[in-house]
């Protein structure tokens, strides 16, 4: 006999601040991943030092960037169905967590040689489906957090202090490993230890702040149903809401649109420090100076962005987000010097973290609070069901062309059919649980 989701959720823990605050500091914590691992730094030492060269090491690291994306939209909706009839989140966003942090911190036995590239890439794909199957947990628990009129703020500002966490990961990295010369803490340059103990660090700096999360943030009461029987029944209830999207047709609107303007911006986080590097010829304390400066363009953007998510919605803040970085992003494809590409991907910056943050809140609000993680799991899956494509893309075009500009080019007709398909998105009017289930 199946157990109501409805008589599951627990009450309301909306405005308990200190549970905002742990929620908020574990994307501080998780952020380093995205930054260190995807965006900069093992990125470029990956296609720069491991790989034989920049052009092999882009394709490469496109098709394990592919390979997770298929793997996480398979498995993120079937994980959060389950999870809706077992009824708490935080045991599978602890597990999921440490398999993203101990993938992270096992990158420090990397070799600069292209023998380490098979390690390399297995554990870089095994560490990213942690990190992104552990969101559809995080994200779930925003609407249980937040009170109903702020959940565009509460939402942007995680998102804008986790790229300052981001920001303040990249900056002791910097000053504690990469630049010193000689090395501390006895590591080796030669061997690249300096920038490979970037990977442990990140993972260290994930465990710190991600555990105020798990102490102190209430979860959802348990069914008590066994997972068997949580198993059979999330899969029923996730291929029943496939076979009724119709009648979500507005949410299924809003994930298309989302799973294309998405694709171009995981894209873009995936190949901005290779591009960066191998067109620019940047250095890694380069690209980690660069990094810095975005990620702080990127929290205030976010930060400042989020009240308007809250004023005007979340749609029209996604859309200017979308054609802000539809235009800057033009910008850097055509400019030479280094000095030029980096003002603009500052101002590219400030429009990521609305984007991200608004679509995050505008999911909260259209889905239904019975089934929330079955419906953040179908946004994991739009973010990710074609986040082969575009490294694909990027990977091909750029290996059949010989040219990183091309490659990226890629990246902005994702931003523009994106938008125009937000464009029949109907946001409810109302915020929290009552508008959330709202229908067109």
């Amino acid at each position: 006999m199946l157990i109501s989701r409805e008589s599951i959720i627990s009450k309301p823990v909306s405005g308990n601040r200190t549970a905002i605050i742990a929620w908020c500091l574990y994307d501080w914590g998780n952020s380093a991943f995205p930054t260190i691992i995807v965006t900069f730094v093992f990125s470029a030492y990956f296609t720069s030092a491991v790989a034989p060269n920049p052009e092999l090491g882009t394709a490469l690291w496109g098709q394990a960037n592919s390979a997770m994306a298929v793997a996480a939209a398979i498995l993120a909706p079937i994980l959060g169905s389950i999870a809706d009839q077992g009824g708490r989140r935080k045991p599978w966003l602890l597990i999921l967590s440490v398999i993203c942090m101990a993938g992270t911190a096992s990158l420090w036995f990397v070799q600069p040689d292209p023998s380490s590239m098979t390690f390399a890439l297995i554990v870089f794909i095994l560490a990213g489906l942690g990190f992104e199957l552990g969101l559809v947990f995080y994200n779930t628990m925003l609407p249980e957090l937040a009170p109903a009129s702020s959940v565009g703020r509460i939402s942007g500002w995680g998102w804008g202090i986790g790229y300052l966490g981001g920001l303040a990961c990249l900056v002791l990295s910097l000053l504690l490993f990469v630049q010193p010369d000689p090395s501390p803490f006895g590591l080796d340059r030669e061997s690249a230890e300096h920038v490979r103990m970037t990977s442990p660090f990140a993972a260290l700096w994930f465990a710190l702040f991600a555990l105020p999360l798990f102490l102190l943030v209430p979860d959802r009461a348990g069914t008590g149903l066994p997972l068997g029987q949580a198993v059979r029944s999330g899969l029923g209830t996730l291929i029943a809401t496939f076979r009724q999207l119709r009648a979500h047709r507005n949410i299924a609107i809003f994930l298309l649109g989302k799973m294309l303007y998405t694709d171009g911006l995981n894209t873009l986080f995936a190949f901005g420090g290779i591009y960066a590097a191998g067109t620019f010829g940047m250095s890694f304390d380069e690209i980690l100076i660069f990094a810095i400066a975005l990620n702080v363009s990127s929290g205030l953007g976010a930060i400042a962005f989020a009240w308007l998510d809250d004023w005007f919605g979340a749609k029209p803040t996604i859309l200017v987000a979308l054609v802000g970085m539809t235009l800057l992003g033009g910008g850097i494809l055509v400019v030479e010097s280094k000095i030029s590409f980096m003002a603009l991907a500052v101002g590219l910056g400030l429009f990521f973290g609305p984007a991200q943050a608004s679509s995050r809140s505008l999911m909260s609000r259209l889905a239904p609070p019975e089934s929330r993680a079955e419906f953040f799991g179908l946004f994991a899956l739009a973010g990710r069901v074609t986040a082969f494509l575009g490294p694909m893309l990027v990977g091909w075009v750029t290996f059949a062309a010989q040219s990183q500009r091309a490659g990226m080019a890629t990246i902005l007709p994702f931003f523009v059919i994106g938008g125009l398909l937000l464009l029949f998105v109907k946001e409810p009017r109302g915020n929290g649980a009552a508008a959330a289930g709202a229908r067109p």
